[in-house]
């Protein structure tokens, strides 16, 4: 009887999750290897005092994508996670008081737009059919490897081409439709999910805010944490064996194949085939010898762009907050040029943007009776840029709990704070082992995109894979579950399993 291919995954994030899931489904010989106590990685959770906290993401969007990869694996998500849809999506506030509400009723998002610029919404009635078709084009090819030279003349990529607005950013193509920056500014800050500026992200990418009009926002409850935790559940259940608190020290490869691997504790695991589902930057400098790699030394992964970084707040506060909506985004009265500071000087702006959950207003499972989880995510310089967090981090946390007092109407949080951690991109870099604390990995310019990122079978060395982020098709949930997907497949064609790609697509 021929044997099972035995697949190894290094880490448990919700790259590797859907890798795994997809591979056990289908007969493999699927462990992972994850050296924290639980599964999720930046998508798990952190809990205290009765509190419970997103580390991450706290958007859901693009639900059919991990629908589909339940569906594949026997099981529906809606029988796993309890998802709420958010409408609307958030509260968008500018520094003049204007708030923008998107939401995914084109009447409501007409009226939106016309609150705050009139004769914008008649854009609106352009920018839909634009990015429905933008969007149909191009999600297509996300879901495709580029593994080879030739891959990009595949008939998604080919067809794709007039819509991926190579010669604009997403902000010059929102000017296409709208003539307000409050109104660019609330469809293209979205960019922020892939660690970019807007004013410099490819313009491929005004999809995003098209892709939460068409599909929702989502907060599961328990948060997106959930989505791991159900991930993992069903990885097992499938034949998956998950080994917690195992750290994988360095990846072995012998005449440039991948073998196995070196556990912290000294043992060897041999594998078939190796997914890597660390951050890209982190894993490439720490489980593989830099005398080993050709095209990601260490000097070639410090000359890479990377996305910025973020400095968070978890706040568990014994009181509620409800005059905030779920999701709360503040920008700053110099949007440019706190983008700027972040990406271009590596400063700390004086006057931030800053993003706010109160996820206790949907979710009454996250906190005690009366109390609420405050979540801050503030985009900073990533550790490419000489900032001493040592120094700056206690001044930088007064200047955020003073935005939140002024501009977040929570005048009182200092008093009724019980339960407080705070995260810099040092702790992202250390702790988390984000390379560069560039929480939302690789940058996505047109140079490091589809074959020009790192692939997902990877080409340095035979039988190693990549999951995650850093690879294609990028950051964000979505895309993270696709390059699982993505891999999941390579593996199986290569050892001659049928796979069938089901096109699917609301």
């Amino acid at each position: 009887m021929k044997r099972k291919p035995r697949i190894g995954i290094i880490g448990a994030g919700p790259g590797g999750l859907a890798a795994a899931m997809l591979l056990a489904r289908r007969g493999l010989d699927v462990t992972m290897l994850e050296r924290a106590d639980r599964e999720g990685g930046r998508n798990g959770w952190l809990k205290q005092s009765g509190y419970t906290f997103d580390i991450g993401p706290t958007f859901f969007m693009m639900p059919f994508v991990l629908e589909e990869i339940f569906e594949e694996c026997g099981r529906r998500l809606s029988d796993c996670v309890d998802l709420r849809p958010l409408e609307p999506f958030y509260h968008l506030t500018h520094a003049d008081g204007t708030v923008f509400t998107p939401s995914g009723v084109p009447e409501r998002m007409r009226e939106a737009i016309g609150r705050i610029h009139p004769p914008d919404a008649a854009g609106y009635d352009r920018y839909r059919p634009y990015h429905e078709a933008k969007t149909q084009a191009i999600l297509p090819c996300l879901s495709q490897p580029y593994d080879r030279l030739y891959h990009v003349l595949k008939k998604p990529l080919l067809k794709a081409i007039p819509h991926l607005s190579l010669t604009r950013t997403v902000w010059e193509e929102l000017g296409l439709f709208f003539a307000d920056n409050r109104v660019k500014i609330g469809f293209t800050f979205q960019s922020k999910y892939l660690g970019m500026s807007p004013y410099a992200c490819p313009g491929l990418f005004s999809i995003l805010a098209y892709t939460e009009q068409k599909w929702g926002i989502f907060h599961p409850i328990g948060g997106c944490n959930a989505l791991s935790l159900a991930m993992g559940k069903l990885a097992r259940e499938l034949g998956a064996a998950i080994h917690l608190n195992t750290d994988v020290k360095e990846i072995v490869i012998e005449n440039r194949r991948a073998r196995g691997v070196l556990l912290a504790n000294g043992e060897r695991a041999d594998f078939d085939e190796i997914i890597m589902n660390a951050d890209f930057a982190w894993g490439m400098r720490h489980l593989i010898p830099n005398a080993l790699r050709r095209k990601y030394t260490d000097e070639n992964l410090d000359r890479k762009r990377y996305s910025c970084s973020t400095f968070m707040m978890y706040l568990g506060v014994d009181r509620r907050y409800d005059h905030l909506a779920h999701h709360n985004i503040y920008i700053s009265g110099d949007y440019r040029g706190n983008l700027e500071d972040i990406e271009t000087r590596g400063h700390l702006s004086e006057d931030p943007s800053f993003y706010v959950q109160n996820a206790s207003v949907t979710d009454a499972s996250l906190a005690p009776a009366g109390h609420s989880t405050i979540y801050v995510l503030v985009p900073v310089p990533n550790g490419q840029k000489s900032l001493d967090w040592s120094t700056v981090k206690g001044p930088f946390r007064e200047r955020i709990l003073n935005k939140l007092r002024t501009r977040a109407g929570m005048a009182d949080i200092e008093n009724h704070i019980r339960f407080e951690r705070v995260i810099t991109p040092d702790d992202w870099q250390s702790d988390m082992r984000v390379g560069y604390g560039a929480v939302f990995n690789l940058g996505h310019n047109v140079t490091q995109m589809l074959m020009f990122r790192p692939h997902n079978r990877f080409e340095e060395f035979q039988n190693m894979w990549l999951v995650g982020g850093g690879t294609h098709p990028g950051s964000g949930l979505p895309t993270i579950y696709e390059s699982g997907k993505i891999t999941a497949a390579g593996i199986c064609r290569k050892h001659g399993i049928p796979w069938k790609d089901s096109g699917r697509m609301p």
